[in-house]
């Protein structure tokens, strides 16, 4: 941990500045939970009132306040935070909670009274957590220095950070009804300085901690989240409720990739890389956070499912399937053990239907016989309110079996009020339950991605021996002295080709007739392609001519492209015409990478085309790349499974895509100047035959 973070986690002495005598004021209620958390450190209360506080002294000023203190709780007003933190400064206080709003949050003169509070710090040598924040909780040393109602959190194993302070007081009581409780809460504000990266490790590394859990808005610094949150996620399962989905023109983009490379689509890349599982509700996070806080990780994805209804069972299958999941091919001597318990028209495959006149007893012994199975990952049970024996005692009875299995359990107990005391039951004895089949199956599909995760090698990006990165700098700088930051075809096919990206042939006219001398010296037939930086999509204008087959064809379709992109737009600049020999058949991709403002560079592929933007059958990843990110951006994408082979379409050459995807980005990793780089389309031969960049687009900075 950064020992400047101690004091937040590991205080022995805490300065309450603003505590209340008056009880429906937050500085009272900060005090109140300071005191009432069991907190064993010193506590000390500041008010210019002094008096007495829940039996306690209340100091003056803080330089009135004896030893120990190492950190300050500020519940002031706005105004007043720069002179609390000097009065902190001289008492050698280095760590403070500024609760206060008033902030950046209220607009201009918020902000800058915020950056003033920033920078005092700074100078001061002080770190600080807020301003506008709820505060932060220990549930285990414990400490509270909230202003959160009473009762806190129960002490539990999930943490959760937050960057919404309203979310908080909800979590804590949402934690409690559903029966599991908070290791830690840390609510981050406005973030003037302490910020989520700084207190993933903190957090992560807290023996009491088995999942940490994240509200976000945004992140700080995109690429030091993903080094901090990967190390946070090898020690603890790391999920994150990542909020605001605008992709709303967040830069100027020339081509499909930057187009396609929103907010989101680099948060998703940003979350796989660091090996963070991405929740798309509240309720999903907490539902996956109780099975990895109390489930042990399967070892596949293949589940058995228990059931006393055929309706739930079906449910339940079809839920294993759209999370990834499937069902498990039951061994011949399972089905004749479960054969041996049941009546004979129960169903003893899987789904196990062990009709509704199961008893308790079955459950217990079904579910200990499927997870004898060798075959079997782990079991969802479904448990609906039971028509003869009360929910509580099937809970009672598979309790010791689930207890003591080492293969991960959830029960879907469907319904409510005749299954609260089976939840209650089943929550004491920390297994999970769910309200319905969906949900259960939603949690099993996060262990599995967890298992996955602790078992992915760590990423280690191929080297590139040959690579020429001052080369593609020369280029470009001489390029935008003469021309402008878009870049196509030609001197873009040299910026690859210094990367060892190989690229169609190609030369640029200006006349028809040295368009025909190219033509001759590649060969007919050929294609004509405009060349022009205002121009990103070339078919649209009737920029493009194929299959030019003779000298007056392309003397023809020269003159009728040009004025036809000229009629179109005719204030594009139009540096010529492109000429490249018509290639063999191909399958067809786009590749291209993508600075995105936080994250850094992005690599895309996926279907290219003139339909890229429709079909959205891309895929992302952040620059750098290793092998195996690169194999499953191909998986991700029916472009890239494609490339196997499918109906008439012989095999093409996936390692060569591999290839250029992995150069692509070394070369966005490598070269800051380059905020764009689009292949599109990459021409996949068949299987070791190799790939083609067939039109090539740079944006440089």
């Amino acid at each position: 941990m950064d020992p400047s973070l101690l004091p937040f986690f590991r205080p022995t002495g805490v300065a309450v500045v603003g505590a209340s005598h008056e009880a429906g004021k937050l500085g009272h209620g900060v005090a109140f939970n300071l005191v009432h958390s069991g907190y064993a450190g010193a506590i000390h209360f500041v008010n210019p009132r002094g008096g007495t506080l829940l039996d306690r002294p209340v100091q003056r000023s803080l330089a009135a306040t004896p030893d120990p203190v190492d950190l300050a709780v500020l519940i002031i007003p706005a105004a007043a935070v720069p002179d609390a933190l000097r009065e902190c400064g001289d008492r050698g206080i280095r760590a403070a909670v500024i609760l206060s709003g008033g902030f950046g949050e209220t607009g201009a003169e918020g902000a800058a009274l915020e950056a003033k509070v920033a920078g005092l710090a700074q100078t001061l040598g002080i770190r600080l957590i807020g301003p506008n924040c709820v505060g932060l909780i220990d549930t285990h040393l414990p400490i509270d220095t909230t202003f959160l109602p009473p009762p806190g959190p129960t002490a539990g194993d999930v943490a959760f950070i937050s960057h919404s302070g309203a979310i908080c007081a909800a979590v804590t009581d949402w934690a409690s009804g559903l029966g599991f409780g908070l290791s830690h809460l840390v609510s981050l504000g406005n973030q003037a300085d302490v910020t989520e990266s700084d207190v993933l490790e903190p957090v992560a590394s807290d023996p009491h901690t088995r999942v940490l859990t994240l509200y976000l808005e945004g992140v700080t610094d995109g690429r030091r989240f993903v080094e901090m949150a990967a190390r946070a996620g090898r020690r603890r399962p790391v999920i994150a409720l990542k909020v605001g989905r605008s992709t709303a023109g967040r830069r100027a983009v020339t081509s499909h990739t930057g187009a396609l490379a929103g907010e989101e689509a680099a948060y998703n890349a940003a979350f796989r890389r660091a090996g963070v599982l991405r929740a798309e509700t509240s309720e999903e996070m907490f539902n996956w956070a109780r099975a990895l806080a109390w489930c042990p990780l399967p070892r596949g994805r293949a589940f058995a499912v228990l059931t006393n209804a055929g309706g739930p069972g079906v449910i339940a299958a079809d839920a294993l399937d759209s999370c990834g999941l499937t069902l498990a091919a039951l061994a011949e001597p399972t089905r004749r053990a479960l054969g041996a318990i049941l009546p004979p028209f129960a169903s003893v495959t899987n789904p196990v239907d062990m009709l509704a006149s199961a008893t308790p007893h079955q459950y217990a012994e079904c579910l200990r016989v499927l997870l004898a199975d060798d075959a079997v990952d782990g079991v969802l049970v479904i448990v609906p309110p039971p028509p003869r024996d009360p929910a509580e005692l099937v809970a009672e009875a598979l309790i010791p079996v689930i207890s003591g299995a080492a293969k991960p359990v959830v029960v879907a107990l469907m319904g409510e009020h005749a299954v609260r005391e089976a939840a209650e039951r089943l929550r004491a004895a920390r297994i999970p339950d769910y309200r319905f089949p969906e949900q259960a199956a939603s949690a099993l599909g996060a262990l599995v991605e967890r298992s996955g995760l602790l078992q992915r090698s760590p990423v280690a990006p191929p080297v590139f021996a040959e690579v020429r990165p001052e080369a593609v700098r020369r280029l470009l700088a001489a390029y935008r002295r003469e021309f402008g930051s878009v870049i196509v075809q030609e001197p873009a096919a040299r910026v690859l080709e210094a990367y060892g990206v190989h690229t169609a042939p190609m030369a640029m006219a200006k006349t028809a007739g040295q368009a025909a001398r190219i033509a001759a010296r590649f060969g007919f037939p050929v294609a004509l392609k405009i060349a022009s930086p205002d121009i990103p999509h070339k078919s649209e204008v009737g920029g493009v001519r194929l299959n030019v087959a003779t000298r007056s064809a392309l003397a023809s379709d020269f003159g009728d492209l040009l004025r036809h992109v000229r009629g179109a737009r005719p204030a594009a600049r139009i540096d010529g015409v492109c000429v490249q020999p018509m290639l063999p058949a191909a399958q067809e991709l786009i590749v291209g990478a993508v600075r995105d403002p936080q994250f850094g560079p992005l690599v895309m592929a996926g279907s290219g085309g003139v339909e890229v933007e429709g079909l959205r059958d891309v895929a992302f990843a952040l620059a750098p790349l290793a092998r195996d990110e690169a194999e499953a951006m191909l998986e991700a994408t029916w472009a890239g499974r494609r490339l196997r082979g499918y109906r008439n379409l012989p095999p093409a050459d996936r390692a060569a895509v591999i290839d250029v995807i992995l150069r692509i980005g070394r070369l966005a990793a490598d070269i800051e100047e380059i905020q764009e780089i689009e292949i599109n389309p990459l021409s996949v031969f068949p299987a070791g035959e190799g790939a083609l960049a067939v039109d090539v687009r740079v944006r440089a900075a």
